[in-house]
């Protein structure tokens, strides 16, 4: 009986030591925030700050833009990320799996490179304006502003609603489909009546997060919004602008950031029960080879849709080895490794600056993720629940929200980290952990507890069996989770711009910082580094995850 209180006690002060390390760095920071929001002049209450975004149409207008900034590109992301999840699960397609690759890729880049990376195509003096203008007089839209942030943000997010509705369709049972097509259903008809309703809490899911992720994207407005003022860049214009900085009305904006992404995480779970239902599909969907002009039309849709979302890192890739001037920033004819030669003398410390932040901080995320895990699925109770919510709570706010909080917080004694690699990495782990956490909940799940309890009455203690039997048996969501947490890490820019310093620069840092000096050889190099790291990332990840179905 002793032994057995003893390990419970050890599991306590386990749950409770993660719940005070998310109340230190999460809480606390996002209470600073509020308290800093409401800090009036002479350091009493008020609410001066929210009056006065509300207030004034020229900040209050950056939230509307924001809006319909999402709203737009949920649209444009359904309509095309749909059909496409359709055709791959439905029919047999030329080279599917290498389909697959690239259409999650399409996804993995930072927003901000794919938005750099349009403006040398289709800027004012791009590759395709340019010969467009000259073959035909033709004068292309400009890709500045709105329309440029939303193409932008649909090639980047449609992959999104891809991955969740193919999903779907794979728990669909194929009699269903059968028996529509007896009755008399065409396949147009089908699509419409059958799979679509049967889909749709997962494309609910879908939109919605491609709605958060378009309201939070900050590098995109940034880098081709050309005055096209949204709610992320507004808060980070605020707290480090050029002219003049105003940490209370910043700290404003990322409280009212906070509670509208509440607001649609809820209503997104509100959503998602309503139209929950269970299937227990017998025999899945087979796929089947269609008639040849369906063939053409489907290879055609997908192949082009994916070449267009990949066209901009294919560019990077290529101008990075056109051969450079001194600075980097004028091209001279002839290929050479000039821009790999200037960006790594200029910011070589970024490789291995990204190595080791994301590594450290990969490292904390798989053993937080473990015990946080085995909390959630073996250890229910209010502690376990607390965290469980917690951990989600970074994944639906602004990343800039969140390293504006954490500078708050730690730059004043009895705590002070900002200015460090300490914050980084926590940042990073804090921001990224919901991936690993998920995947790792979900095979722990799957795993009997008569195991676990098999090996107690054998002899072996409960952290025994834990550590020698229930992690490696969940090696799998681990390791594919850890993957998928590292991605988001080494592509992350949105906390990393609050928080870096000249010591802190990592690869995306190093791109953005090159993008806006102008300098355009060694952006492409450092963007085609990152895209190199990526893809090895996806790859390892397929090759060691057995699922398919990969949510970012």
């Amino acid at each position: 009986m002793k032994k057995k209180r003893s390990q419970l006690e050890i599991w306590n002060f386990i749950g409770f030591g993660i719940l005070g390390l998310y109340c230190l760095f999460l809480v606390f920071p996002l209470f600073r925030t509020l308290k800093t929001s409401v800090a009036g002049a002479d350091g009493g209450f008020s609410l001066m700050y929210f009056k006065e975004f509300f207030a004034n149409p020229y900040y209050f207008s950056t939230l509307l833009n924001s809006f319909k900034i999402s709203v737009v590109t949920m649209f444009w992301s359904l309509l095309l990320g749909i059909p496409l999840a359709y055709f791959y699960t439905i029919y047999v397609m030329k080279a599917q799996k290498f389909l697959q690759i690239v259409i999650v890729l399409c996804s993995m880049s930072a927003p901000f490179i794919g938005a750099y990376a349009w403006i040398l195509l289709l800027g004012r003096s791009g590759l395709i304006t340019v010969i467009i203008e000259r073959l035909s007089g033709i004068v292309l839209p400009s890709i500045y502003g709105f329309n440029g942030i939303v193409l932008v943000l649909t090639t980047r997010l449609f992959p999104l609603v891809f991955l969740y509705v193919s999903g779907a369709l794979k728990s669909i049972d194929s009699s269903l489909l059968e028996a529509s097509q007896n009755l008399g259903e065409s396949s147009f008809r089908r699509f419409f009546n059958v799979v679509l309703p049967l889909c749709m809490p997962s494309i609910l899911a879908a939109a919605l997060l491609v709605f958060m992720r378009a309201l939070a994207d900050f590098g995109t407005p940034l880098i081709i919004g050309e005055g096209y003022r949204t709610f992320p860049v507004e808060i980070y214009n605020q707290y480090v602008g050029e002219t003049a900085v105003n940490h209370n009305f910043a700290a404003a904006i990322s409280v009212i950031a906070i509670i509208i992404t509440a607001l649609v995480f809820l209503f997104q779970k509100f959503l998602t029960t309503k139209f929950k239902f269970t299937i227990n599909s017998l025999h899945s969907i087979q796929r089947t080879k269609p008639k040849k002009g369906v063939s053409i039309f489907i290879n055609i849709y997908a192949y082009l849709l994916v070449f267009i979302s990949m066209l901009p890192q294919i560019y990077l890739i290529y101008i990075s080895f056109k051969k450079t001037s001194a600075s980097g920033s004028l091209f001279e004819p002839g290929f050479s490794l000039d821009s790999y030669r200037i960006g790594l003398k200029r910011m070589g410390s970024a490789i291995p600056n990204t190595i080791f932040i994301g590594g450290i901080s990969v490292i904390f995320v798989i053993l937080l993720a473990i015990l946080v895990s085995y909390l959630v699925v073996r250890r229910t109770g209010i502690v376990s629940n607390v965290i469980d919510n917690l951990s989600m709570v970074p994944y639906i706010i602004p990343g800039s929200v969140i390293g504006i909080a954490l500078v708050l917080a730690f730059n004043t004694k009895p705590i002070v980290l900002t200015g460090t690699v300490a914050i980084m990495i926590i940042c990073m782990v804090i921001r990224r952990i919901p991936y690993t956490i998920r995947s790792s909940v979900a095979i722990l799940q799957q795993i009997p507890i008569s195991i676990e309890e098999a090996s107690i009455s054998l002899g072996a203690s409960k952290i025994k069996t834990f550590f020698g039997i229930t992690v490696p048996m969940m090696s799998n969501g681990i390791i594919s989770g850890a993957i998928l947490s590292w991605i988001a890490i080494i592509t992350e820019l949105s906390t990393s711009i609050i928080l870096y310093t000249a010591h802190t620069v990592t690869l995306t840092l190093s791109i953005y910082i090159f993008v806006s000096r102008g300098t355009d050889g060694p952006a492409a190099a450092m963007a085609t580094i990152l895209s190199v790291f990526t893809t090895i990332s996806l790859l390892l990840f397929m090759r060691i995850s057995k699922s398919k179905d990969i949510i970012l």
